[in-house]
Formats: C-alpha cells, sequence, structure tokens
C-alpha cells in the first residue's frame, strides 16, 4: 500500500469517526422559534453541558436537519410509519360503567363522533412518528377563544361548549422551552417546561401534550431541546452496518466469478507495446466479447489455457438475515413486521413474535399515550355536554384480530353459555336477546331487542307434557 493510499484511509476513518460523533451543546433552533430579543433557556443552561462534555463520548443530539435527513431513507422512515400505524391501527373503544344507562349510550355515540371530527387517531399518529423521528411528538389542543399562554383547566368554568376547535400534532422543530425549573429536584416541575415558544408564540404546556417515550437523564435534557433520543438516532449503527453487508453482498454476487486467460505476455513485457502491444489488446478484446455463455470462444490449446476464479456464495443470505435482523431487533419489530419477510428454515414461524410485538404495542399505549388521549376526551366531553361523564371510559382495541372461524366459534361457545343460564333461571331470554342486539360484531346486530319470540308449538307441547308426567 503507497502513501497516497494510507493518507485515503486515514481521511475516510476520521470521516467515519466524525458521521457518528454530536457534541453536547444547547441546540440549533429554526429562525423565528424564540422570538426576537429573547433568550431561551436552554441557552443559558451552562451547568448541563459543561458537566456533561466531562465523560462524554460524542453521542450527542444531531440536529433537526440531520434526523429529518435520515426520514428520507427507506429504512428510518419503515420504523417511523409502522410504529405509528400499528399504535393508532384498531384505535380505541369507548366503554360505559352503567349498566343499560340510555343517556350515557347517547353521549358515547356524540363523543365518537366529535373525536372522529378534530381528528385525535391521526394526531396521535402523527405525533407517535415524530417521537420516532426526532425523539418528541406534541399535540397542540386549539379552544376557541381562549389565551394560549394560560393554562387550561378541565372545568366547565373554563371550556365551554363547543370551545374545543382542533387538535394539532407540531414537529418538535417549531418548539422550544419558556420556562422549566431548574433549580429544585424535589419540585414536580423539575426539568419540566411548564410553557413553550411554538414559533415565537407563547404556549402552557397544558395546551400542548407531550409524548416522549424514550426520556433521556435530566443531563441530557436541554441539549436535546427537552426531547427524547429518537429511534432513528439508536439505529443508526445498526441501519449503516445493514447497508454495508447488503451492497457488500450485492458486489460479491454481481463479481463472484472471474474468467482467467492464459496467454502469451511478452510482447508487451519485452516490447514496444503500442506496437508488438495492439495484437494483444485485440485478443483480450475478442475474449470480453465472446465470453457469454451463449458464444463460442477459441482459444490456442499449446499457448493459452483457461480457468473460472469462483467465490463461493455460500452463507451470503445468513449474514444477510443477520444484519437485517439487529437492525429489527433496536426498533423491537418482528422482521415479518418491519419488512414484511416472512422467517425461513425449517418450522419456523413468526407467530409468537408478532403475538410478543402485539404485547409491547399494547404496553407502549397505556404507558404514554392514554393520558393525552384522556385529556383530550375530557376537553371533548366537557366541550359537547358541559361536564365530565365518570362512567365513560375507554380501552385501547387489541391488534390481534381473529378470523370468521374462531368468531363463529365463539358465538358458538357464548350460545350455549346463555342457554344453560336461560334454562338454570339465572337469566331470561329478554336479557340474552338485548346482549346479541348490542354486540356490534355479531350477527345479531341491530335486531329489536323488545319483540317477544313465541316458543316453537312442538317445544310447548313437549314441556306440557314434561309437566302432566309430573
Amino acid at each position: 500500500m503507497n502513501e497516497e493510499s494510507i493518507q485515503h484511509a486515514i481521511y475516510n476513518m476520521k470521516n467515519e469517526e466524525k458521521k457518528y460523533y454530536f457534541p453536547i451543546l444547547p441546540p440549533i433552533l429554526p429562525h423565528g422559534v424564540v422570538p426576537d430579543g429573547e433568550d431561551a433557556p436552554i441557552a443559558q443552561d451552562s451547568t448541563s453541558y459543561s458537566y456533561a462534555n466531562v465523560f462524554h463520548d460524542g453521542n450527542g443530539f444531531p440536529g433537526y436537519p440531520y434526523l429529518a435527513q435520515l426520514s428520507t431513507r427507506a429504512e428510518y422512515r419503515a420504523f417511523a410509519s409502522t410504529l405509528s400505524t400499528e399504535l393508532t391501527r384498531e384505535w380505541i373503544r369507548f366503554t360505559s360503567t352503567e349498566d343499560g344507562g340510555e343517556i350515557t349510550s347517547k353521549q358515547i355515540i356524540l363523543l365518537e363522533k366529535e373525536i372522529e371530527r378534530i381528528g385525535l387517531r391521526n394526531a396521535i399518529r402523527t405525533a407517535a412518528e415524530h417521537d420516532s423521528l426526532f425523539g418528541r411528538g406534541q399535540i397542540f389542543i386549539e379552544i376557541k377563544g381562549d389565551d394560549r399562554d394560560a393554562p387550561l383547566i378541565l372545568d366547565s368554568r373554563t371550556i365551554k361548549k363547543g370551545s374545543l376547535a382542533r387538535v394539532q400534532a407540531i414537529e418538535p422543530m417549531w418548539t422550544t422551552p419558556n420556562v422549566y425549573n431548574a433549580i429544585d429536584p424535589s419540585a414536580p416541575d423539575f426539568y419540566k417546561p411548564t410553557k413553550w415558544f411554538m414559533l415565537g408564540q407563547r404556549v402552557h404546556a397544558s395546551r400542548l401534550l407531550t409524548i416522549i417515550t424514550r426520556e433521556l437523564p435530566d443531563m441530557l435534557k436541554p441539549a436535546f431541546n427537552f426531547s427524547g433520543i429518537s429511534l432513528s438516532q439508536l439505529a443508526e449503527p445498526y441501519v449503516e452496518n445493514w447497508l454495508r453487508t447488503r451492497q457488500a453482498i450485492a458486489d460479491l454476487v454481481n463479481n463472484f466469478s472471474i474468467i482467467s486467460l492464459s496467454t502469451d505476455m511478452s510482447q508487451v513485457l519485452f516490447g514496444n507495446e503500442e506496437e508488438t502491444g495492439k495484437s494483444l489488446w485485440a485478443r483480450a478484446e475478442l475474449f470480453a466479447k465472446t465470453r457469454s455463455n451463449r458464444g463460442l470462444f477459441l482459444f490456442d490449446k499449446e499457448r493459452e489455457s483457461l480457468e473460472q476464479i469462483a467465490v463461493p456464495l455460500s452463507g451470503l443470505h445468513e449474514l444477510q438475515a443477520q444484519a437485517q435482523e439487529h437492525m429489527c431487533a433496536v426498533s423491537r419489530m418482528p422482521a415479518m413486521i418491519l419488512t414484511g419477510i416472512s422467517p425461513s428454515g425449517l418450522n419456523a414461524s413468526s407467530d409468537g413474535e408478532i403475538r410478543a410485538w402485539y404485547d409491547w404495542i399494547s404496553a407502549t399505549q397505556e404507558a404514554f399515550y392514554r393520558h393525552s388521549i384522556e385529556i383530550v376526551v375530557n376537553i371533548a366531553q366537557l366541550s359537547l355536554f358541559g361536564y365530565i361523564n365518570p362512567a365513560i371510559s375507554f380501552e385501547f382495541c387489541p391488534l390481534r384480530q381473529i378470523d370468521e372461524k374462531d368468531k363463529a366459534q365463539i358465538r358458538l361457545s357464548d350460545a350455549q353459555c346463555a342457554s344453560l343460564y336461560i334454562d338454570r333461571g339465572v337469566l331470561d331470554t329478554t336479557e340474552e336477546r338485548g346482549r346479541i342486539a348490542r354486540d356490534k360484531e355479531g350477527i345479531f346486530n341491530g335486531i329489536d331487542s323488545d319483540l317477544i319470540i313465541n316458543k316453537p308449538q312442538e317445544t310447548l307441547q313437549n314441556e306440557n307434557s314434561s309437566l302432566n308426567s309430573l
């Protein structure tokens, strides 16, 4: 290796190291996020930056332009879109603690329409996508005629009927903390912003719901603009390894076979290349033109020999699959969910992995998204009814779906159970008829629950015969 090659290798090594080196500094925000003439608290919190850099290894905040650029690659986009879509795929179902409350049932219908009108489902999906790409998702709640700088109190005196206008997901690059407590660690708002700048406007934190699923230690929060660490930044080394492995295997497959022609090189080595070497290059050109499998190649059997040098390709698919699995592991997503590729091999199955993935999604919904949805649902009730009905709640719909055969088996089991209770006098037929009429997924949904069905004549005769024998 000559000196030029060594310098080129050193340059590449330095660039590779710098690629993942991000200092811990105040984040750079677009112009206009902080009003002119004011400073954001994160720019003045120098103690955190200086102390954090004592043992810093370069894994700081890369900046919103860098993270936005990562989102243009298919791998990082797949992380965000798959996770956000799965979190909201089956959405929520409103429930009631009352038994047969007609008023509550009507309110639930109105509440479902209101949640659909303001687009809460899409706002949660977009916030989850922002959390994956940038480390923070935020949802702004617009109340008609309200001061955005004032706290949003959940009370009928502050939230009038018809005042809920909309909810809107906001990218984190447009917001930065305006006020946060960095003095008293025992306070509930320690290193938690109570107000935000939103493109020059002051917005109270109660009006800007913040979702962070990968929270950072307090020491690093100012450097990351009070966001968590994005899934894109966590997955970047794994994605880079996958891209290098994929390209290396593709190059190897493209050049796995080399045809070697042994011929007389003396005219080039010892002669005048411009005159006597022309025949050698003509020979090489003829060889290149006729090397196709469908061509006929002729060579001098006394002075030339032909040989094929092939690189073994066994095991390459395992190396590529392993690099892809590592990329899936950092996102907690099965390969079938992230890539759509089924596992290969004898008795391979992804059922267990998918079930574990659904459990993880369910836990994420409860841990990070329930609180924000509850706040919006309560505001929607105040806007619709003027009060919060404590009997109304909601639950996340399960992601795992059963097929028609399983549904039929469940209905048969329910019917047998109901028949047993009716025969023993625990239930009345009208109660069971009302249950199946209210079952939205049942085949008898919407039937008249008040209709009285007379028993068939044959059944009545059998019952009379049984009573007469007694």
